[in-house]
């Protein structure tokens, strides 16, 4: 990538116990997930390239440079917008007059998102005249998040934006997520510790522990890599991305077509044929066998081959990394069923993965 078509950050600072050194090159578009667990450095690296966080460090967005090793912008003349966990909404002022503070500091020759196309993207329509202390949890953070985009910035930074959302209010803005990233030009740095969040959004990954990078790349290879560093946590796997092809009406189930095999999914109201989606698939969920055994429950019987085995992982645990086709997936297993197997690089096997185990 060139400078003009990426963002590069490199920082370096030291707190009482915690420390960030990062040097990171990230594509100019899509969204960039920042991932790991809480007190990693996520947050304080995003506040670092907000310049909320003063830092030692370097800092160039599609060719411009916002710091260098002697000079940095102020925050408020960064072109960027910046979603908090908090909506940091105005209670005096309805949702139009909230989006209108944002479109409003923008010169009109400088703005390069209109009004009507924010309200339209975020679903805001039928709230323009509502008061933020009667939305839901979900509708504020539409709102804020509109709000930014009125700023017309050249990257978004977002830290944490549905953490303090409930399940029904998270998976009500996740498909507005979604458009944006399919919509916009306009690069995302998006902070994360949920697994199905990254999944559902992302297109590039940093993953980061201790203040350090590492693993960082394109979210479908790093994430089904052996060597991940969070390959062993519980809700750990691969990302397929398919078609929907059929629906079972019966079975409230949908067929999902990805390049290397079909799987039986959950239904939800919003799957219909011919929709591509995103369907997450644990490792823990994935089981093999030798032969392919159809007197059984689960529904998804998936021919593969043995591509890479990573024994002990921890003691007693091996890491099977499996291709179907051309596409990787990853099963957890004991090493007594890895040696009772007799599996190895090579080896055919079926996976079994359960229907309700996938997430869209």
């Amino acid at each position: 990538m060139t400078d003009t078509e990426s963002i590069r950050a490199r920082f370096q600072c030291a707190f009482p116990g915690f420390s960030l050194d990062v040097d990171l090159t990230l594509p100019g578009t899509g969204i960039t997930a920042l991932f790991g667990h809480s007190g990693c450095g996520k947050t304080t690296l995003l506040r670092c390239m907000a310049g909320l966080q003063s830092a030692p460090g370097t800092m160039t967005v599609l060719g411009e440079t916002w710091q260098s090793d002697t000079s940095a912008w102020p925050v408020h003349k960064r072109p960027l917008a910046y979603v908090f966990q908090d909506t940091h909404l105005f209670p005096h002022l309805n949702v139009r007059r909230n989006l209108e503070f944002g479109y409003r500091r923008i010169p009109a020759r400088e703005r390069q998102i209109g009004f009507e196309d924010a309200v339209h993207w975020l679903g805001l329509a039928p709230h323009l005249n509502r008061m933020p202390a009667g939305l839901s949890g979900g509708e504020r953070q539409r709102v804020a998040i509109a709000r930014a985009l009125l700023t017309s910035p050249r990257l978004l930074l977002m830290d944490e934006p549905l953490s303090a959302l409930d399940l029904a209010s998270k998976q009500d803005i996740l498909p507005y997520l979604e458009r944006l990233r399919d919509t916009l030009a306009i690069p995302i740095v998006y902070v994360s510790h949920s697994t199905a969040e990254v999944a559902r959004l992302a297109d590039h990954i940093v993953m980061m522990e201790a203040g350090r990078v590492v693993a960082q790349g394109p979210l479908r290879e790093t994430l089904a890599g052996t060597d991940n560093p969070f390959r062993l946590e519980d809700d750990a796997g691969v990302l397929l991305e398919g078609q929907v092809i059929a629906l079972d009406e019966q079975w409230h189930l949908a067929l999902f077509s990805f390049e290397g095999g079909r799987l039986w999914l959950r239904r939800n109201d919003r799957l219909k044929p011919g929709d591509r989606v995103r369907v997450q698939v644990l490792a823990r969920d994935i089981s093999l066998a030798l032969t392919e055994h159809a007197d059984q429950s689960t529904q998804n019987l998936v021919p593969a081959i043995i591509d890479q085995i990573d024994p002990e992982v921890v003691p007693g645990i091996s890491l099977v990394r499996l291709l179907a086709g051309p596409t990787a997936l990853l099963s957890r297993l004991t090493s007594r069923a890895v040696a009772q197997l007799g599996i190895e690089p090579g080896t055919r096997v079926w996976m079994q993965i359960k229907s309700v185990a996938l997430v869209e």
